[in-house]
């Protein structure tokens, strides 16, 4: 029978035991680093989407605004829409440019497509496309 070979006990301080591939590379030192970055990525992200959620939030009140000066304008011109929304300000009927948040100006449709006895108000939203998936009515 063979007779196992004790091994000396001895006790490691951390600095004296033989450093690991992780502690080689530096990987122990970049993990704070890598999670700042995740964590300014992750407020990037969030301030995108909220800086989109308050553009839509903006245009939904300047919509709202200039839906009412169109129906002061229709009021006081027979039921007349105006040609276009910039003569709402020409006419004093409003006192700033109608253009959503992305600074495109608003789209007026009269008759419109949805109210055809009446008119539709809307923003083609970020992209400026007419009729786009992203637009604000």
């Amino acid at each position: 029978m063979m007779r196992r070979r004790e091994r000396e006990k001895t006790i490691f301080f951390p600095w004296e035991r033989p450093a690991s591939l992780w502690r080689r590379l530096g990987i122990s030192r970049t993990r704070p680093i890598v999670i700042a970055a995740a964590f300014i990525g992750l407020l990037a992200l969030l301030g995108l989407r909220e800086r989109r959620a308050v553009g839509v939030r903006l245009t939904r009140a300047t919509i709202a605004v200039v839906a009412k000066a169109v129906d002061k304008y229709r009021a006081d011109h027979e039921g007349r829409c105006p040609a276009n929304v910039a003569d709402l300000k020409t006419e004093g009927y409003i006192e700033f440019e109608p253009v959503d948040a992305w600074r495109q100006p608003l789209r007026l449709l009269c008759p419109g497509f949805s109210h055809p006895d009446s008119y539709d108000l809307m923003s083609d939203g970020p992209d400026g496309a007419f009729g786009g998936l992203d637009r604000i009515e």
